[in-house]
């Protein structure tokens, strides 16, 4: 079977589950740590995503609780929303207020800025397990490249929270109701992690869109400067911000430290989270599909051919949503404890697919960019994290400098 019959084969049978889906209704699809989660509410046609995070299962966390959150925005716009999740709780979250201003530095708030956020008009909101819930927009304009701080005052809870753990930027907690607040001082334990916020978004110029970054512990920007948004996401977002060109302008980071295609681990699978996580969020035209290391280092036997099948069910899946997808190759990890010879094989297959197959929509050949050119199988030194694995920050702009910009603005209608 030629490869456009296979994936006319593979449409066909995501759009009969889609259907499926549908047509069963809410009350039968599964819970939130299934592989289908259940659907998340979109903001208006013209929002696109400035920022996000993946979420996951963390520990237990109290109520009667404040979290200054602390993020970067990509692009600008008006009507800025934040998305608050309970996806992996396993009882009611009860959010008493919330605000967003813009950080000053530490905890403290430029003076005028922090605005309350509703929910459906109402300051509190209650997210029942598994719920995710979008804010009403705030009035008034957000830039590009802000420090923006969100901040929760979480009245109730108990059990797993849903966030981001390795956040690689300090954001700020304490007891009590404090959101209000813009000087920080009540603010005086520092997190390392995102507490039930896994998403913010602007209303834009119509024809503005975003891209999604689908990937594991790199684009989550282990071995990048914490507090200094040098992961390779964030170089692309400041480079298609300066660009006078182009129409995507809007990076989403779904990169969760030690996520894999294919199993569940750390965090659901990338096959998983798809939808939750990339194809749910607004304006996106474009996913980066850059996993795949953790797969085959795994010691677990994985194929390139079972691989390259979850490969294919991100990609088929993008597609039926109306996105492109840009495939980047894995990149070396020869010297990292895990490295064996099998691996190596599998890695060498899977690349040779993603360059050559024609099933993404372009290719970013990251592991050409990064590998020595005298051991192909390790990271040149100069853009080496000291692991053999994680770029440092000149490997995480090599990598976003490497990016075509046009390959962003792919439209598939």
């Amino acid at each position: 079977m030629s490869a456009p019959a296979r994936r006319a084969v593979r449409l066909g049978l995501i759009s009969a589950l889609t259907l499926a889906a549908t047509l069963l209704g809410p009350a039968h699809l599964p819970s939130a740590d299934a592989a289908a989660p259940a659907a998340v509410p979109s903001p208006p046609a013209k929002s696109v995503v400035t920022w996000a995070a993946s979420a996951d299962r963390l520990g237990d966390a109290p109520g009667d609780r404040s979290y200054r959150l602390v993020l970067r925005t990509s692009v600008g716009g008006k009507g800025l929303r934040i998305r608050v999740s309970n996806a992996f709780g396993d009882r009611p979250l009860v959010i008493g207020s919330a605000y967003a201003g813009l950080r000053d530095s530490g905890a403290l708030l430029r003076r005028g800025s922090n605005k309350r956020l509703t929910f459906g008009g109402e300051t509190s909101v209650t997210l029942a397990p598994g719920e995710i819930r979008y804010s009403d927009p705030v009035p008034g304009k957000v830039a590009a490249m802000s420090d923006l701080a969100v901040s929760l005052y979480v009245r109730d809870t108990g059990g797993p929270a849903s966030g981001h753990g390795m956040a690689m930027q300090t954001s700020y907690a304490t007891s009590g109701e404090h959101t209000a607040e813009e000087d920080g001082g009540a603010y005086t334990e520092r997190l390392g992690s995102w507490f039930y916020l896994d998403a913010v978004t602007v209303d834009a110029d119509r024809d503005t869109g975003g891209v999604v970054t689908l990937g594991d512990s790199i684009t989550d920007g282990w071995q990048s400067s914490s507090d200094r948004n040098l992961r390779w996401p964030d170089y692309l977002a400041r480079r298609l911000h300066a660009s006078a060109d182009g129409t995507v302008k809007g990076v989403a980071n779904a990169g969760i430290s030690g996520n894999k295609v294919l199993a569940d681990g750390a965090a659901q699978s990338a096959l998983k989270r798809l939808d939750r996580d990339v194809l749910s969020l607004p304006g996106v035209r474009t996913v980066v599909l850059f996993e795949g290391v953790n797969d085959l280092k795994s010691h677990s036997g994985v194929t390139a051919a079972a691989l390259i099948e979850g490969y294919r069910e991100v990609i088929d899946r993008s597609h039926a949503a109306g996105l492109c997808v840009v495939g980047a190759t894995v990149l070396p990890f020869k010297g990292w404890s895990e490295w064996d010879p099998q691996g190596e094989a599998v890695r060498t297959q899977v690349n040779e697919w993603i360059r050559t197959s024609g099933e993404a929509d372009a290719v970013a050949d990251f592991d050409k960019v990064l590998r020595s050119p005298y051991d192909a199988q390790r990271i040149l030194p100069t853009f080496d994290g000291g692991d053999h694995l994680h770029p440092n920050d000149k490997g995480m702009q090599a990598m976003a400098d490497s990016v075509a910009p046009a390959s962003l603005e792919c439209e598939r209608g």
